[in-house]
């Protein structure tokens, strides 16, 4: 498999994304800026998308807030209600490795792929010649409240690709209520696995790096096949973030916003400036070589992608917001001979080496049954541990100190795994040296 480090960077949530508003235009909003994002000032809920000076007013879900600092809709405790003063910070030294545009004369495939303003189709290909990927992002704890649901919507017999194999989705895990053997099942299965950090609270080595150890250490998944991950809350942490990223080996992200456009944006490697709108804030600035991005927004519909250039329609949920009922109705509307659902890395193994759809038999990463290497099926009889749970005191306070409940098969640990802490030993602290390369 090329590395591409493909930082997918997807669109918001489909539960965090902002519905139709139910107030009408107001005029009487100035824009702070021509172009942008910004609170109301007497709504929580309600904010506007400045486009040319013009305001257009949106409402955030029932029981969101608008979060004018991050930009985006997120839960009452933690959303900063009302407008939010920025002042620009001292000058800074500019970045020797800064991100220049795209030059496609000097980005070919397989380890590099950029286009201008990112709806160009990999290897050229026409529309018609392209597979429609549609790929299903299920983020958070994966526990009895909702395996049932993924069982039946991944049901091998209703739902298959059209080479006859089974759809498959892509999990970002956190590890707070997580049951390891459910996640230990899905993995058996040859769904992704991807991280989406210890505690919902952050993207640095410590949270993304310790999940991928307790992937390992609890459901057996492999920690060479989990290549990507996703920022909580989709706030990337900027350069920080993706010089971890390349450190410790991983390949995709999936944390940067898209802002609505009209032809939808593809993939792409991070060689080189990314060609839109960082929305969210803390997207990549320097040049990361041969590491790679994906987008989608979930206010458009899957026709837009279909009918323009096909680029992967990302369909996101998050666990705990998880309507088995209405999402399966959705998929069987997609259901065509052309339309392939896929997780993030197959999509881009197909970038990598793009295969015209008549063709597309014989590209044996999407194959079922050419796959190598199975993991074996997680045990019938998990431990449930009951363990004690003792957060460090240099981690954020809203952590409280309790019970935990845990699902693996193999042995329970002598406390809740955390951070500093994966393996539950409440030892000495962890190390984590970062891979050969």
């Amino acid at each position: 498999m090329a590395r591409w480090c493909l930082l997918l960077a997807a669109g918001l949530l489909a539960s965090f994304g902002p519905v139709e508003s139910q107030f009408p235009q107001d005029q009487g909003f100035q824009c702070p800026a021509k172009d942008g994002y910004f609170a109301d000032p007497d709504n929580c809920r309600k904010f506007y998308q400045c486009v040319d000076e013009y305001p257009y007013d949106q409402l955030c879900p029932s029981g969101l807030h608008w979060d004018d600092r991050r930009k985006q809709c997120d839960f009452k405790d933690v959303a900063e209600c009302g407008p939010i003063t920025t002042t620009p910070g001292p000058p800074t030294t500019e970045d020797p490795y800064k991100a220049t545009s795209c030059d496609t004369a000097n980005c070919p495939l397989p380890n590099c792929f950029c286009s201008k303003d990112g709806t160009l189709i990999p290897g050229g290909l026409d529309p018609s010649e392209t597979p429609q990927m549609i790929i299903l992002a299920l983020d958070g704890a994966v526990n009895g409240q909702n395996y049932e649901h993924y069982v039946r919507l991944f049901n091998d017999t209703e739902h298959k690709n059209p080479n006859e194999c089974p759809m498959r989705g892509t999990f970002f895990i956190s590890h707070e209520y997580t049951d390891y053997q459910m996640v230990q099942q899905l993995y058996s299965k040859s769904h992704e696995i991807a991280l989406y950090s210890v505690t919902r609270t952050r993207s640095g080595f410590k949270e993304m790096v310790g999940m991928r150890t307790m992937l390992n250490l609890w459901a057996n998944v492999s920690e060479f096949e989990v290549l990507g991950m996703r920022s909580p809350r989709l706030k990337p942490g900027g350069n920080e973030q993706f010089n971890m990223m390349l450190d410790y080996g991983f390949v995709w992200d999936s944390s940067v916003s898209v802002p609505p456009v009209r032809v939808p944006v593809w993939p792409y490697t991070l060689d080189y400036k990314i060609p839109h709108d960082c929305r969210s804030g803390g997207c990549p600035t320097s040049q990361y070589p041969g590491k790679g991005h994906s987008n989608h927004s979930t206010r458009e519909d899957f026709n837009r992608h279909y009918e323009n250039n096909r680029a992967p329609y990302v369909m996101s949920f998050h666990t705990n917001w998880f309507n088995e009922a209405n999402l399966i109705e959705g998929l069987n509307k997609f259901l065509k001979d052309d339309t392939w659902f896929v997780t993030m890395t197959q999509a881009l193994l197909w970038m990598s080496d793009p295969v015209p759809v008549n063709q597309i038999s014989q590209f044996d990463d999407w194959d079922c049954r050419k796959r190598k290497e199975v993991p074996p099926p997680a045990c019938n009889l998990p431990n449930s541990c009951k363990v004690p749970f003792k957060p460090p005191p240099d981690v954020d306070k809203r952590w409280i100190p309790g019970t935990r409940y845990m699902g693996t098969c193999f042995s329970c640990p002598k406390q809740y795994p955390w951070l500093y802490d994966v393996d539950g030993d409440g030892g000495q602290a962890d190390f984590f040296e970062p891979p050969e390369v």
